[in-house]
């Protein structure tokens, strides 16, 4: 895939994990700069080891843009099932106050079942990938379209209470199951830079933030047209 010129716009992502949002991002033209509370030694642009909520309070309103993956554990199937009982923050909340408090526009990308507003979702099968991997996407101050969600070619291959599944489609979690290979999972989110599975699986695949950027451009061109 090819990677746009620099457009000299920068996006603060937060909780950015591995870097799967801020290589979209970075292959649409922009400059990065990634926030995360652990260390992420294979994250791909300038990176900060800081809290979140803290350094977008201090430095949020010096990007063009802030993107933030606020920990997904306390919204997802499992929690609610499986780990039922298990205590994880919600800083959502939080963090969209903080971020208001920028005056930037903002995108919060989450797992389905989040208390982000549903302004876009995005799936794999629309950008050809080999994953599923729904995701909701809370899009603030600029507009952004719907890509048509296309029907799934199957299922996700795998193996689940006690029975084998063939499919176009792996299965990037755990450790389980006949899970794919590291390198299928590679191929599927469309993400090189990283061999470590958890690291893929807390990602999402870059062509998700690609589509969201290529959106900002053109409104971000508009607005400038028009000014």
């Amino acid at each position: 895939m090819t990677t746009a010129a620099r457009n000299g716009l920068r996006v603060l992502d937060l909780c950015c994990g591995v870097g799967g949002a801020a290589m979209g991002y970075h292959r649409a033209g922009f400059d990065i700069v990634g926030v995360d509370i652990n260390p992420q030694p294979r994250y791909p642009f300038e990176f900060h080891q800081a809290d979140a909520i803290r350094f977008v309070l201090d430095h949020g309103h010096d990007f063009d843009l802030i993107h933030a993956s606020w920990p997904c554990q306390h919204h997802t199937t499992l929690t609610k099932g499986t780990n039922q009982g298990r205590e994880y923050p919600d800083l959502i909340p939080t963090g969209r106050a903080a971020m208001l408090t920028t005056g930037r526009p903002y995108v919060v990308e989450n797992v389905q079942g989040s208390t982000v507003r549903r302004d876009l979702t995005l799936c794999g099968e629309m950008f050809g990938l080999g994953v599923v991997r729904h995701r909701y996407f809370e899009i603030h101050d600029f507009p952004t379209l719907q890509t048509p969600h296309i029907p799934h070619r199957g299922r996700v291959a795998g193996m689940r209470h006690g029975r084998t599944y063939q499919g176009p489609y792996v299965a990037v979690y755990g450790a389980g199951g006949g899970k794919g290979t590291v390198a299928q999972w590679q191929t599927a989110m469309g993400i090189d830079w990283t061999d470590q599975r958890k690291e893929l699986a807390q990602a999402i695949p870059p062509a998700y933030t690609e589509h969201i950027a290529e959106q900002f451009l053109t409104a971000h061109s508009n607005a400038r047209a028009a000014a």
